[in-house]
């Protein structure tokens, strides 16, 4: 995607299109939200599928593996698609990847909040078609968008002092070196030198925020780049091993083992029968 920012809805006569045939599975260098108004979605992502009933929302963070297949209800199928960089938003973005690390989709309540939802994706929709729109206006409503729905979360999710917790400066610099080094074989100790810091007092930040050790939370977030690669690549495991940074197998295989319950090899041949 080119542009910051991109919003469209799909109809039932899309849908109708795609159901039949759904899309492959895939990633994108993008941001995406979905807000499901009509009809339900098979969504397969955070390496399962489930269905979801409308009204629901779903946010795929870039690079994460999914596929989704409309399933068009009572005759109606209709939901609003949201996509952005993650530039777009830097102030949010960190946090959303917390927020929604293994839980993409959130089932929706009817009524006033979720009309609101939707009243600010079609207010987005016609700036966009506006002879000069105004980003600055959109990215606002964008930012108001997540707000609501993290309004809506917090209803359902005990853990609401996890969530104000995200809000710490210095774990959403932790979550962007992360990402920047996660291939590499470093540390506690590389990333708490980065943010100016003893390594004993980061780990006290991310076992507040997200009850996981530093170390924890890097194998996670190399746990979640080999699945995505085993499922999207034909790379060996020894290779996909080895560009997260791990020199020997029989170390990434235990690892791996060890986090999901399965060797890559079994985790890969299980997702090549569920996505053939």
């Amino acid at each position: 995607m080119d542009q910051l920012f991109n919003i469209y809805k799909l109809s039932i006569e899309e849908a109708r299109k795609i159901e039949p045939s759904p899309e492959e599975l895939h990633n994108h260098d993008f941001e995406e939200l979905i807000v499901g108004m009509e009809g339900d979605l098979e969504h397969f992502i955070d390496f399962k599928s489930d269905k979801y009933v409308s009204p629901y929302i779903s946010f795929v963070t870039k690079g994460k593996m999914h596929r989704v297949k409309p399933l068009i209800k009572d005759n109606c199928f209709n939901i609003w698609v949201l996509e952005f960089k993650s530039e777009f938003i830097p102030e949010t973005t960190f946090q959303l990847y917390s927020r929604y690390h293994d839980h993409a989709n959130l089932q929706i309540n009817k009524g006033e909040c979720f009309n609101r939802m939707v009243t600010l994706c079609e207010i987005m929709f016609n700036e966009t078609r506006q002879t000069i729109p105004d980003y600055a206006v959109i990215r606002h409503l964008l930012s108001a968008l997540f707000t609501m729905i993290e309004s809506e979360r917090r209803k359902t999710d005990i853990s609401d002092n996890n969530i104000k917790s995200t809000q710490n400066i210095t774990f959403k610099n932790f979550l962007k070196i992360l990402e920047d080094n996660f291939h590499r074989p470093e540390g506690v100790e590389f990333y708490a030198e980065k943010l100016f810091m003893s390594a004993r007092n980061l780990n006290l930040i991310c076992q507040n925020i997200l009850q996981k050790s530093v170390t924890e939370i890097i194998e996670t977030r190399k746990l979640i780049e080999a699945k995505n690669l085993l499922i999207s690549t034909d790379k060996t495991v020894s290779e996909i091993g080895f560009e997260l940074g791990y020199n020997e197998k029989a170390y990434f295989t235990a690892v791996f083992k060890k986090k999901s319950g399965q060797t890559p090899t079994e985790f890969r041949d299980e997702m090549r029968k569920l996505i053939s």
